[in-house]
């Protein structure tokens, strides 16, 4: 075949995002006669959506050689811009760098071109990085304006794309909302290139999360599914869409296939080259092992995390409280609040510390966050954010003793979850509506609550959750020992390692009677500590 019936292959299989046959028939024609910087682009792209980044960037360099040589210095500064954005975006700062600057020299004193406007870029993410919105914006507004004058539709969706994130930034989430799907409209459509739709896609998705827009996160994430099944062996951006998906399925409850898709994510993010969302998906393995009550193998996930440069927190913190290192997971959780500034950052860190403050019987700290996540989720206004601050609140209002003020909100965070297709939220929240309902006598109620509650973590495989459920459904006399309901609670708070003080919290009684309880259940069971009875609760599957 000669080498212009491969370039001709090669710009086919390019066009319908056969990426390996692009570089197989691109690099075959290279190999006959050296290619011309436009096909050399082409070349370089399909090895960057393949994941071959070093081999793509080093084409993409010999694209700007040869456009220099043909007197083509815009478009040998474009290839300069593409090539630097890729390296400062793999982390290469200082090298992507030198590129950048080599097309801002390309074009200095030259009448205006659009890629004036694709220079602009860089400087925009860094106000974006920086947290400075207005800047961003106003920069992304310029960006948007070139694409506009020179109807380049990856720097229009680029522009888009940026100042939706700026406007999330800055609180106007709705706003920000309006301009990324405006964004993904373009993208959807078929208008923008593929390494810029992938782009677009990810950061998208990702705002959805970080903004807990779960409507919208489905939505799109389902989009980029289709995007990414159409080409079959695409390789950046895949792993990124499968821990997307992982996500959601955590939250819709369908576990077993969250950790398969989270293991498939891990697969091609650990590279070469690996990407920054490693640490992602190791913390989510960390959360469904939790879930499921592998403590030893969530600690290393979450290590894992660590290292890979994801914070643990608050999963790590919430396995400390589940092996009653109280102090632990709450000096984890301060350090975490003190370092975090982002808004949409700390709601799930706050949602933590509540628990863990509830525990501890410090109930003004675990008041003081609770507000603080409720005045979040007011101005945010996402439903999911909204259900999560509902039952921070009523776990409060309970543990304050306004069992019936806390029903009101119990029962909107229920409500809520339910409508959000969270099995395993809307299960945690039946349990302490059952405790509200005891603790107003209305014991028929609060017995059908946590039976609905333990039916739906022992479906999910949560077995920590399905052991404390039963633990309130105990019948006197079932368990144990003889244990009553109420000793089989308080047995369960205690192999936790929660305090007396913090115990009669939890179950609105005094200290004095869980003193009593805690003596009952020594002398019943024949043990001589609390040690004992913690280890007791273990081995016979209460705890």
């Amino acid at each position: 075949m000669s080498a212009d019936e491969l370039i001709g292959q090669g710009r086919t299989a390019y066009a319908r995002m056969a990426w390996q046959d692009a570089l197989d028939a691109l690099t075959a024609a290279d190999g006959a006669a050296p290619l011309a910087s436009a096909d050399l682009e082409r070349l370089a792209m399909a090895g960057y959506l393949l994941g071959r980044s070093e081999a793509a960037a080093d084409v993409l360099a010999r694209a700007y050689q040869e456009a220099l040589r043909d007197g083509e210095e815009v478009r040998a500064a474009r290839a300069a811009f593409w090539l630097g954005f890729a390296l400062m975006s793999s982390g290469e700062m200082a090298r992507g760098g030198g590129w950048l600057s080599r097309a801002e020299h390309l074009l200095a004193g030259r009448p205006e071109t659009v890629e004036h406007g694709y220079l602009l870029l860089p400087a925009a993410m860094g106000s974006l990085d920086g947290g400075e919105w207005s800047t961003a914006a106003d920069t992304f507004r310029e960006i948007g304006a070139f694409g506009e004058r020179y109807g380049d539709a990856d720097l229009a969706t680029f522009a888009r794309l940026g100042q939706g994130q700026a406007s999330i930034g800055a609180g106007d989430t709705a706003a920000g909302m309006a301009l990324l799907d405006e964004a993904m409209v373009a993208v959807t459509a078929g208008e923008v290139s593929p390494l810029v739709s992938g782009i677009v896609y990810c950061a998208v998705v990702e705002a959805c999360h970080r903004s807990f827009d779960v409507r919208r996160a489905r939505e799109w994430t389902q989009a980029l599914d289709r995007w990414v099944d159409a080409q079959p062996d695409l390789v950046l951006f895949r792993g990124q869409c499968l821990l997307y998906r992982a996500r959601l399925l955590v939250l819709n409850g369908a576990w077993r296939a969250a950790a398969d898709e989270g293991r498939r994510a891990l697969d091609w993010l650990v590279g070469p080259p690996p990407e920054p969302e490693v640490g992602e998906a190791l913390y989510q393995q960390g959360e469904l092992h939790r879930l499921g009550g592998r403590t030893t193998d969530a600690e290393a996930a979450y290590r894992a995390a660590n290292r890979a440069g994801r914070q643990p927190e608050p999963g790590l913190a919430l396995l400390r409280l589940a092996q009653g290192r109280t102090e632990a997971a709450a000096a984890s959780l301060r350090r975490e609040l003190d370092e975090t500034s982002d808004r949409l950052a700390r709601p799930a860190a706050l949602a933590a510390y509540v628990d863990v403050m509830l525990v501890a019987g410090d109930i003004a700290a675990a008041r003081i966050a609770a507000g603080e996540l409720s005045a979040i989720a007011t101005d945010i206004g996402a439903p999911l954010l909204g259900a999560l601050a509902d039952r921070t609140d009523g776990a409060v209002l309970l543990a304050g003793g306004d069992a019936q003020g806390a029903l009101g909100a119990l029962r909107r965070a229920w409500s809520a979850w339910h409508d959000l297709d969270a099995p395993y939220e809307a299960a945690r929240t039946r349990l302490l509506i059952g405790r509200s309902c005891r603790a107003l006598g209305d014991e028929d109620t609060a017995r059908m609550e946590f039976e609905a509650a333990a039916d739906a973590f022992r479906a999910l495989g949560a077995r920590p959750s399905m052991a404390e459920a039963d633990a309130f459904t105990q019948k006197a006399g079932t368990a144990p020992g003889g244990l009553t309901r109420r000793e089989i609670e308080v047995l369960r708070l205690v192999a936790t390692g929660k305090t007396n003080r913090a115990i009669a919290t939890e179950l609105v009684i005094s200290d004095k009677t869980v003193a009593r309880h805690v003596s009952n259940i020594l002398t019943k069971l024949d043990l001589p500590s609390r040690a004992a009875a913690t280890a007791f609760a273990y081995d016979h599957g209460l705890v």
